[in-house]
């Protein structure tokens, strides 16, 4: 009873990487593909249970290969995010600076808008003030013109007349009215 069985020097060894660890587990299959039919079944069990136990080792080193090559990535990326974390944090404190420089500079615009619509309100007043004299002083000077008229008219002949009717002019003529711009 010989047998042609594989020793272990014959086997392919396992590789960490992805491409080995395939064509190990292919070649597994091969040698399996290639026992002997005469074998006796105690030999094909333990055979089989060892090839077994291979595949089952080289599809663990594979998992472990295409794993720790996953874990090196996201270990990488996870470290950069603590890096950069601590960049965000300043750079939000510098964010928060500067936006609360830019809030006391938006007060102090405010506060000189306020001030310009208030000077304008009171432009606003003053002008509306002045207007307002105005016409009342046009209604007095009016009033006075008439008043002025009706002595000239009463005294008439007295030749008090041409000092007193109030257009500016001693002989009554030129400017109108004492009140004249």
């Amino acid at each position: 009873m010989t047998s042609t069985q594989p020793s272990s020097s014959s086997l392919p060894s396992t590789n960490t990487t992805n491409t080995n660890t395939n064509t190990n587990v292919t070649a597994n299959v091969n040698v399996n593909n290639n026992n002997n039919p005469t074998t006796s079944p105690p030999y094909q069990s333990q055979s089989q249970s060892q090839q077994a136990a291979e595949a089952k080792a080289a599809f663990t080193a594979s998992l472990r290969s295409v794993g720790a090559n996953h874990e090196t990535e996201l270990r990488e990326r996870a470290r950069m995010i603590h890096e950069n974390a601590s960049a965000l944090t300043k750079q939000e404190t510098g964010l928060h600076r500067a936006t609360e420089g830019l809030r006391k500079q938006n007060d102090q615009w405010a506060k000189v808008a306020d001030q310009a619509r208030d000077g304008l309100k009171e432009i606003g007043d003053v002008q509306n003030w002045a207007e307002l004299i105005e016409r009342d002083l046009l209604v007095v000077e009016e009033t006075v013109r008439l008043a002025e008229e009706r002595e000239g008219r009463r005294s008439g002949s007295d030749g008090e007349g041409e000092e007193m009717n109030g257009n500016g002019d001693v002989k009554g003529k030129g400017k109108s009215g004492w009140f004249w711009w």
